[in-house]
């Protein structure tokens, strides 16, 4: 399993070998740190915690977990994964771009931005009612349910918060990798603003 943390620095263009443009987004990837493996016998399950983002300030109890796995950074982001390959894992192991190579298919995981509550028009592209004078449901939502079973079905769509979801966009290939400064480039788009935490995930060859 390859899986790695990064931040979102933003897009750009990348010249390819037929000389067209394509679009990228780069992402500073590591360095992260296992942070803790977790067994079978142990826990129950088979995982590893991955360690990333330097923090100038943490709480005490995080800088003790962090220190059992001899780590002598303040790392904010720890992020746990299953996996059943725990001989490839050490504590306090460095896991860097360099994972990566390119022209390598990945899943990238990330949150959404957040549009705060928004109406029926814009949360899910409802049509507007009737401009005229008189009328009262210019951009309200309508009817939400009949005289049986006399409650709202779950899954009705209504007003509500919008955005700052998790958000995985699959089979993303990598144009660029720059081990020395821990960047990575991703053709197209990559959910979330920038500065936010992001995942890439290497596929499952099995799965496609």
């Amino acid at each position: 399993m390859k899986i790695i943390l990064g931040k979102k620095i933003g897009m750009t263009q990348i010249l390819n070998e037929k000389g067209v443009f394509e679009p990228a987004t780069i992402i500073e990837a590591g360095p992260c740190y296992v942070s803790q493996i977790k067994n079978k016998e142990k826990d129950g399950y088979s995982a590893i915690q991955i360690a990333f983002g330097e923090k100038k300030n943490l709480p005490k109890s995080q800088k003790g977990h962090l220190k059992k796995a001899k780590i002598d950074k303040n790392l904010k982001f720890l992020k746990e994964f299953k996996t059943e390959e725990l001989e490839k894992y050490q504590l306090g192991q460095e896991i860097k771009a360099d994972i990566f190579q390119e022209s390598e298919a990945v899943d990238v995981i990330g949150t959404s931005k957040g549009k705060g509550f928004q109406g029926v028009i814009k949360r899910h592209g409802f049509s507007r009612g009737p401009e005229t004078h008189g009328s009262n449901h210019h951009r309200r939502p309508g009817s939400i349910g009949s005289m049986f079973p006399e409650h709202v079905i779950k899954g009705k769509k209504m007003p509500g918060h919008m955005g700052h979801e998790q958000v995985t966009v699959k089979n993303l290939k990598i144009l660029k990798v720059d081990a020395k400064k821990n960047l990575i480039a991703i053709k197209g788009a990559v959910p979330g603003p920038n500065k936010s935490l992001v995942i890439i995930r290497g596929r499952n060859k099995s799965k496609g």
